[in-house]
């Protein structure tokens, strides 16, 4: 089965002396984007592939959780990591750990978390609010990186509310910094993943600086991919919940941006058990056969949706702790069931409503950084 498109092909990505062929980027996200995952887009197409959030204190005072995050598959040519941080000394550190112990090519820094135990601290979405602070962070992380020639970028949302936009100063910011790009999701912090992303404000802040710019929000199929790029003239794409038990998206992105293809290929059921059988496998490879099913679970729901598998068969998978168990569950599924084609273009993962953003006291009462950063915001814990 194909779905149409219309295309033509994109230039590559140019991230300082990094050139990424496809421009795409598998944004990070916390429990999902491991080395396993990575591995799995990877085979399927071309794009950049980040890993999970690291936090930058973890790295620098050697936290275990941390440093078994930096596991990188062999198909991975270039070594990714986003970085979350607010004191620029721990960040600039960090960075340097990277570039010079562990191989990283490109450093990307989170401005766009909207999680609540990380921006009522002044983290993620909250900390371009305070541009001084921001700035700051760039120049040491952009600083630390130039020996190694690895490349900075960062990424942050429209700002904290419809009330506090901040994503034209960051932009700004990063570009006076020596940033090498600037991603930016389409929505505020107080919208978290609701609503539809603001593709404009991509537009506008691709107009109003030179480096690359991103476009992050609502890629859901190859064809929005190319819509973005087409409408907001936008350098490139980050995919986050798009490809939620949908690894060959990436195949496709590659196809519609990297080839100009007007068609794309809609995998058959068998086609995605065994992808799933396969997401299970590297799992294995990486944690041990048990844990790596027991992490599998998670996914099953994702590559399933819009499936007919019954409610019992599902339940089943959702408890596999062996390869056997997994593959007998599997054998169940008709491999000949088309894939359900009015799951295309609708939104996967997490969605949820608009909420109040949890902040420091009197964060927005200046953009100026009053008194020393909280140090509990820059605690050992990573994927986050």
């Amino acid at each position: 089965m194909t779905a149409s498109a219309t295309s033509t092909v994109a230039a590559p990505l140019r991230l300082g002396g990094l050139e990424v062929p496809v421009p795409v980027v598998l944004a990070p996200m916390a429990g999902v984007t491991n080395v396993a995952f990575r591995r799995l887009c990877a085979e399927q197409g071309a794009g950049l592939y980040v890993c999970e959030m690291i936090t930058s204190r973890g790295l620098v005072e050697g936290d275990r959780t941390s440093l078994s995050m930096l596991t990188f598959a062999d198909n991975e040519s270039v070594r990714s990591v986003q970085l979350y941080g607010i004191d620029p000394h721990y960040v600039g550190r960090a960075v340097e750990i990277l570039c010079a112990e562990h191989g990283v090519a490109h450093v990307d820094l989170n401005f766009g978390c909207p999680v609540p135990k990380i921006t009522r601290k002044g983290g993620g979405a909250a900390l371009p609010w305070k541009d001084t602070l921001l700035g700051d962070i760039l120049e040491h992380a952009v600083r630390a990186a130039e020996p190694y020639g690895v490349p900075v970028t960062m990424k942050t949302r429209k700002g904290i509310d419809e009330d506090h936009l901040t994503y034209l100063d960051a932009g700004r910011i990063a570009q006076e910094s020596g940033a090498a790009a600037i991603a930016l999701h389409g929505r505020t912090a107080a919208q978290h993943y609701s609503g539809t992303a603001d593709w404009d404000a991509i537009g506008e802040l691709k107009a109003a600086v030179d480096i690359p710019v991103l476009g992050n929000g609502d890629i859901w199929e190859a064809e929005d991919a190319r819509r973005m790029m087409a409408r907001t003239g936008c350098d490139g794409v980050v995919v986050g919940r798009g490809c939620l038990g949908r690894p060959w998206l990436f195949r496709d992105l590659a196809a519609v941006l990297g080839e100009g293809a007007a068609t794309t290929t809609l995998p058959m059921l068998g086609e995605v058990a065994a992808v799933m059988r396969r997401h299970a496998e590297l799992l294995g490879e990486w944690l041990g056969e048990e844990r790596g099913c027991i992490e599998f679970r998670k996914h099953v729901a994702w590559y399933l949706k819009g499936f007919s598998a019954g409610s019992s068969l599902r339940a089943r998978l959702g408890t596999v702790s062996s390869y056997a168990a997994l593959e007998a569950l599997l054998a169940d599924l008709d491999p000949s069931e088309p894939y359900p084609v009015d799951q295309l273009g609708t939104p996967r993962g997490r969605q949820g409503s608009p909420r109040r953003v949890a902040l420091p006291d009197g964060w927005l009462d200046s953009r100026e950084m009053t008194g020393s950063v909280d140090p509990a915001a820059e605690d050992a814990t990573s994927g986050g």
